[in-house]
């Protein structure tokens, strides 16, 4: 790293760590992203569901074409019960194309990873390692060293754990506060706690189901969600877990298969059933971890997305939440060079970036994981509130309400890269608080 240089080090390749390459990139900062997996953009993953604000900053590295090619926007949604009773069939997501200039986009994760990944300039592409595998850190006093199991090591300014709800990034940012200061608190080593837990697959879309149908299936302390994508389609299925717990658990095919049994005769989409659809060779299974960190950085390391916070996933917005906290944070990243001596701050200057970072996302990070537990509960019927909300209450004119005048309010304030001029691709009802620079001005 010379003398002049400012250099970050992104640990992880997912959707995060992508967007944080691309972003960036565009802000004319050096980086590396390490990879511990041995390709970057992997056929495994389930449907991510990206929001209006998302695809603004997604627009911004020139991929919207591409993006808009590999997905479809969400339609009609039903709700059922087991029995198969269709107790809401509706449209009303609309609404939230109306005042937004489009509704949320359904995605296959391997398909978003490649557009992510192939979107980057050929000089940026060859940034992005895998098989880096981090196992050490090492904070000095202008500068941070990452060593990777292959005993390659690479020098930056900061460092960015984009390495998801198991990162080693916290872990390390965890010990070194606590060296630092064996009084402080901090956040837990496991700082999640799973109350549900999921099973997904994916199989090719079925001839006679729309691309963007969504449909959840409610009972009691259990339910089950499923999407059709332009060419595939995805299924979850969840269930209240015992006890809380922040044990990781890894589920084998047998134990996969037997849970998916139990939900062989549900209802999900019309009259199609668990047992018609379910493709075990696809299936993923996991406890879903919840929860918010104190603290998302520490010296000259920050954490972005599931590092920091995690969603259940039933209201699509845990990726959602980490393009927002790549924006947030490159942003801030950029004001610091851009006022640093010779383009380079100390760790003072990082440290405030990284507050300012936390600052910014914080009231957003919290309503939407209250809105992603909310929902996860509404879907299961955890208690007769969500029952009587979930099965009676929320019926399409409330949903209506909701969108044109609660959710609209905290769509219209997410962050764009405010270093990036282009076109606003999005025009609705409601305007952006912040806009996309325009390209003359």
């Amino acid at each position: 790293m010379g003398a002049l240089g400012f250099k970050v080090i992104v640990i992880g390749s997912g959707p995060a760590g992508l967007v944080a390459a691309h972003a960036l990139h565009l802000a004319g900062l050096d980086f590396v992203v390490l990879e511990r997996r041995p390709q970057v953009a992997e056929l495994v993953g389930a449907s991510l569901v990206i929001d209006p604000p998302s695809m603004r900053v997604l627009s911004q590295f020139g991929l919207l074409d591409k993006l808009t090619e590999h997905s479809c926007e969400v339609t009609r949604s039903q709700s059922l019960t087991k029995d198969g009773y269709m107790f809401k069939d509706t449209d009303q997501i609309k609404v939230v194309k109306k005042c937004h200039g489009s509704g949320p986009l359904i995605f296959h994760r391997p398909d978003l990873l490649k557009v992510l990944y192939e979107g980057l300039p050929a000089d940026a592409k060859e940034k992005v390692l895998p098989n880096k595998q981090v196992v050490f850190i090492d904070e000095a006093q202008h500068s941070v060293t990452v060593t990777c199991v292959d005993g390659s090591t690479y020098t930056g300014s900061m460092v960015i754990g984009a390495d998801g709800v198991h990162s080693m990034v916290r872990r390390h940012m965890r010990r070194a506060a606590l060296r630092r200061n064996p009084g402080a608190e901090w956040d837990d080593e496991f700082p999640f706690e799973a109350q549900y837990r999921a099973l997904w697959c994916t199989m090719p879309r079925q001839a006679t189901i729309p691309p963007g149908e969504v449909a959840e299936t409610q009972h009691q302390g259990r339910s089950a969600m499923f999407l059709a994508g332009k060419e595939r389609s995805w299924m979850f299925l969840y269930e209240k877990l015992p006890r809380p717990t922040k044990e990781r658990v890894k589920y084998n095919a047998e134990e996969k298969q037997a849970y998916a049994d139990t939900f062989a005769d549900w209802p999900i989409w019309g009259t199609v059933k668990v047992k018609d659809i379910f493709e075990p060779s696809t299936a993923g299974m996991a406890n879903l971890e919840e929860g918010i960190l104190k603290h998302f950085s520490h010296g000259r390391i920050v954490l972005v997305g599931d590092a920091c916070h995690k969603f259940t996933p039933n209201a699509g917005l845990g990726l959602n939440n980490g393009i927002q906290d790549v924006a947030a944070l490159c942003n801030n990243i950029n004001a610091a060079v851009a006022e640093a001596e010779y383009g380079r701050p100390n760790v003072e200057a990082l440290g405030k970036a990284f507050h300012k970072y936390q600052e910014q996302r914080g009231m957003a990070v919290s309503e939407d994981f209250n809105h992603s537990a909310m929902t996860t509960r509404l879907h299961a019927w955890a208690n007769t509130w969500y029952y009587l909300f979930g099965r009676f209450f929320l019926r399409p004119v409330t949903e209506w309400f909701i969108i044109r005048f609660v959710a609209s309010q905290r769509i219209r304030k997410a962050l764009v890269l405010d270093y990036v001029r282009g076109e606003e691709p999005y025009v609705g009802t409601h305007a952006w608080i912040h806009p996309i620079k325009p390209l003359k001005g």
